[in-house]
């Protein structure tokens, strides 16, 4: 009767085990991801250690490249998105905080963290043409987003943390590429009281870290590296949805930018968590389940 007992006991053990495995994969959280993606199956591009502080990202669709700037460097990085990554860089300024970049028609604009922008041109190779514009913002400021509407025709600055804001806003400036000036007055204001809402949360501290303008639903989408968060907006900053993100995916996503088709792309710095790298999110159009 022995080997039945034995037998007996380890089908128990298998069963127990099987459960618990079960268990655990049904505990793994399953992030909801804003209608057309499917953030749970990138495509993952991992970046040389160069790269490691990658900040703003701007989608260059005449070679399917990537520009790109890091913190503390005054170099613009162009990322060819192929199967052997290759990397040219061209420097446009001295050293500082830059966080975003973007290119309107053929002139580039890097922010500086205080709120300034530096507008450059490359004349040739070894030779570039930089004009810097300081901000008319009042105290201490920090900006980390930069993006630009083709609609309203204006940059728009979103802030992170600044002397302006109460607690359950953030205020977002415009400025003229054309004439290179600032708008006196805030475009819109961020209800960030909303957005904690809309992530189940009583109250938060907003801390957006990069942005841009979805071209195929003409939607804002806003993402925090701090609050592991993507928020989407219409164009004037009413808020829409707010989505928890994966911190394990998402580690430190610093830079956003989308292509033509609506594809998403999101960059990690390195974050001592591996290496940086650009998260490829495909865009298919949602079907509609009234039809």
């Amino acid at each position: 009767m022995q080997p039945v007992k034995t037998h007996f006991i380890l089908i128990i053990i298998l069963g127990l085990l099987f459960s618990i495995g079960c268990a655990t994969k049904k505990s793994k959280i399953d992030y909801p991801t804003p209608p057309g993606y499917n953030f749970s199956a990138p495509i993952i591009i991992k970046l040389k250690s160069e790269l490691d502080e990658i900040s703003g990202l701007f989608y260059y669709p005449k070679d399917t490249s990537v520009f790109a700037i890091i913190d503390e460097a005054g170099y613009l990085y162009k990322i060819f998105l192929r199967k052997n990554i290759e990397i040219e860089k061209w420097k446009f300024s001295k050293k500082a905080d830059y966080e975003d970049v973007q290119l309107v028609d053929s002139t580039f604009y890097a922010l500086n963290s205080n709120g300034s922008i530096t507008s450059f041109n490359f004349l040739h190779a070894d030779s570039v043409e930089a004009e810097v514009e300081k901000g008319p913002f009042e105290g201490k400021n920090e900006f980390e987003i930069l993006y630009y509407d083709d609609v309203k025709t204006q940059l728009v600055l979103l802030c992170k943390d600044c002397k302006v804001d109460k607690k359950n806003s953030l205020t977002a400036f415009a400025f003229n590429p054309k004439t290179k000036r600032f708008h006196k007055s805030p475009t819109y204001i961020l209800d960030v009281e909303k957005i904690a809402g809309k992530l189940g949360l009583d109250k938060m501290k907003l801390k957006p870290s990069a942005a841009a303008i979805n071209p195929v639903t003409k939607e804002l989408f806003i993402v925090s590296a701090i609050n592991k968060a993507l928020i989407i907006a219409d164009r004037n900053g009413v808020v829409k949805e707010a989505y928890p993100l994966d911190p394990i995916l998402f580690k430190q996503p610093e830079g956003l930018t989308f292509t033509p088709t609506g594809d998403l792309l999101i960059s990690n710095e390195a974050a001592e968590a591996g290496s940086p790298n650009i998260l490829i999110f495909k865009y298919k159009e949602p079907i509609d389940e009234k039809n």
